[in-house]
């Protein structure tokens, strides 16, 4: 197996928002916001390469959105998704499979394209593109809590392309890619374990977006239901001790993977690192 990071570029998000009820006073020295409470956050995909499969989890938020829309996050950064496969060797013809963790604009807007047009196709010809049959529904018809996040274009024509598979109905068929589904950020969002030669890498997503979220109180604003997400992190945290498995953080603008050990005052704390290569070389 081989992992490669896939940088797809930055953005930013409000500070309050990505930190929920932990006041800016303690937020603002992990991630400093600008004069308008944005914090700059990156959106790393993880390439795992195994068995003639190559499977791309996450895609970024793409750069199909229009101008209004970009005002709102400030994308930014000299990585793209298709430069970063392109630096890596690969070519949208080989991707077979693409993972999506949820539907998010950030976690999904680049597995579709825009045509001069302004017809919308899948950016991976002969890829599967996968989620969770209920996340897949509940984004097709959103609350309005959700709803600015869930944008139709950067999902639907997978189906009518008939390259949407589900990952609760349907045998991924490899085993060292494994999955768990959780649901406090949104409904049934999908956590990919890599069992990497021997390691288990997890991409959490965004039930642990950063290194900045370990403490159990930092809880994004925007998950649907936070007492949820409490849970579900004590019980990856017991996992991650228990495995000493590796975490990659995915919007952290720093650090891209971390192992989590405890104190001698028993507390979960983190040991980080800038090159997710720093753990699996």
């Amino acid at each position: 197996m081989e992992l490669k990071i896939i940088k797809t570029g930055n953005f930013k998000l409000d500070g309050g928002a990505m930190f929920g009820v932990v006041p800016r006073s303690m937020w603002s020295k992990l991630n400093p916001p600008d004069e308008n409470n944005l914090c700059t956050w990156s959106m790393n995909s993880l390439l795992v390469i195994q068995d003639k499969r190559v499977i791309l989890i996450d895609t970024g938020m793409g750069d199909k959105q229009d101008d209004k829309f970009r005002s709102h996050f400030y994308p930014h950064g000299d990585d793209n998704l298709l430069s970063s496969l392109s630096a890596h060797g690969v070519g949208i013809d080989e991707v077979t499979d693409v993972i999506l963790t949820h539907l998010h604009f950030d976690h999904c807007g680049g597995a579709v394209y825009r045509d001069d047009l302004g017809k919308h196709h899948p950016q991976f010809p002969k890829a599967k593109y996968w989620t969770h049959s209920k996340h897949w529904d509940w984004a097709m018809h959103p609350n309005d809590r959700e709803k600015a996040s869930f944008l139709k274009e950067n999902f639907e024509v997978l189906a009518s392309e008939n390259q949407l598979s589900f990952l609760d109905l349907e045998n991924f068929d490899l085993s060292s890619v494994t999955f768990d589904f959780v649901q406090g950020h949104t409904e049934q969002l999908s956590v990919v374990n890599i069992d990497y030669r021997g390691q288990e890498v997890i991409f959490a997503s965004d039930l642990m977006p950063s290194s900045y979220h370990i403490p159990m109180p930092y809880v994004m604003g925007y998950d649907i239901r936070p007492l949820d997400t409490l849970k579900e992190k004590e019980k990856l945290y017991q996992r991650v001790l228990k495995n000493q498995s590796i975490l990659f953080f995915q919007h952290d603008p720093v650090y891209q993977a971390g192992r989590l050990k405890l104190d001698d005052r028993n507390r979960v704390v983190i040991d980080y690192r800038a090159d997710l290569s720093e753990f699996i070389s």
